[in-house]
């Protein structure tokens, strides 16, 4: 009952996308296909389109939710992507799954689908020399229809501020540094979906209530049915079996990671705004205090931080996994 009164707010929510540029008859079967709602997002989507271009996604399909810095003009000028603007609240539309729900029923059906935030990049065994559709094909032979990934907070040496960053620019250039450790995993016994928080967000901006810390387990890539249903971000899906993208035999599933570049030159500012817009989280107010340590311009970074270097130091650590593709 729940999974259909999604696709049913998904339904009526629809009626608040207006078509920008619509290029849905360029999509071909079995093309890999990428889902996203931004919002002022022009400093990074040039390289975050880029990076996933050139892992196989074929075509795009993006809301722009009443941008303000050009991001709708870049946007409808690539001819692999489709795009819808919006100027309903985003908090309204469950922070944007009603809206992408019902691009994923409506044009995602029989396709592997990534939906992602304009600040993740997505990483996976292998990823510079094998593409997406290897490992979608991987996948499909294992009968495995979902891939589980372990969003990384990255951030800069020194304050969230330091440094520049231009459009096309490799956010890694900046953001070298996670935390690799302090993670906590519980299952949520309604879905079966994993409840993974930690990483840096958890341990500067909410040690006191490691509780309240973000949400970093999500399933950014399915091989999409219209009965299907983000049901919060992409954090779990209805209906449930689809959140069980890990073993429990002992063994292991082959996993993913979301490179998370918030940390980027322009976040206290940005932070200063969504403050005010409240639209990020259900209780704005429990939040404040997250947003004010932001543009204090803090220094992430501490002893216990390791430099990124690849996938493999990532699957070393546990924090991703091959599950038997090599």
């Amino acid at each position: 009952m729940r999974r259909r009164w999604l696709l049913g707010r998904a339904l009526h929510r629809r009626r608040q996308l207006v078509a920008v540029a619509d290029r849905t008859d360029r999509i071909a079967p079995g093309d890999i296909l990428g889902f996203m709602c931004v919002r002022n997002e022009n400093a990074r989507l040039p390289f975050m389109l880029d990076h996933h271009r050139n892992l196989g996604v074929r075509h795009f399909l993006i809301i722009d939710n009443a941008s303000t810095d050009g991001t709708a003009d870049l946007l409808a000028a690539r001819p692999d992507v489709s795009l819808w603007r919006t100027e309903g609240s985003y908090k309204s539309a469950r922070f944007g799954m009603d809206w992408v729900n019902w691009l994923l029923m409506r044009y995602g059906h029989g396709h592997w689908c990534l939906t992602l935030d304009a600040d993740e990049l997505l990483v996976y065994p292998h990823w510079q020399t094998r593409c997406l559709a290897a490992l979608t094909d991987w996948l499909d032979r294992q009968g495995q229809i979902a891939l589980g990934a372990l969003t990384i907070d990255l951030y800069p040496a020194g304050r969230v501020s330091e440094g520049t960053y231009a459009p096309g620019d490799d956010p890694l250039g900046i953001l070298r540094w996670f935390d690799s450790g302090n993670y906590q995993v519980q299952v949520q016994p309604r879905m079966g979906n994993l409840w993974i928080q930690g990483g840096a967000r958890a341990r500067v901006f909410f040690a006191s209530q490691p509780r309240r810390a973000p949400t970093l387990n999500k399933i950014p890539l399915v091989r999409w049915h219209w009965r299907y249903a983000y049901v919060n971000s992409t954090h779990a899906l209805l209906p449930p079996r689809l959140n069980r993208v890990y073993a429990t035999d002992g063994g292991m599933l082959t996993s993913g990671a979301l490179l998370h570049t918030k940390f980027l030159p322009g976040i206290i500012e940005r932070a200063a705004e969504e403050k005010v817009r409240a639209e990020h989280f259900a209780d704005g107010a429990q939040y404040a205090s997250y947003y004010d340590r932001l543009t204090a311009d803090p220094v992430l970074r501490c002893a216990a931080s390791t430099r990124l270097t690849g996938w493999r130091q990532l699957e070393a650590l546990g924090l991703i996994s091959r599950g038997g593709w090599v």
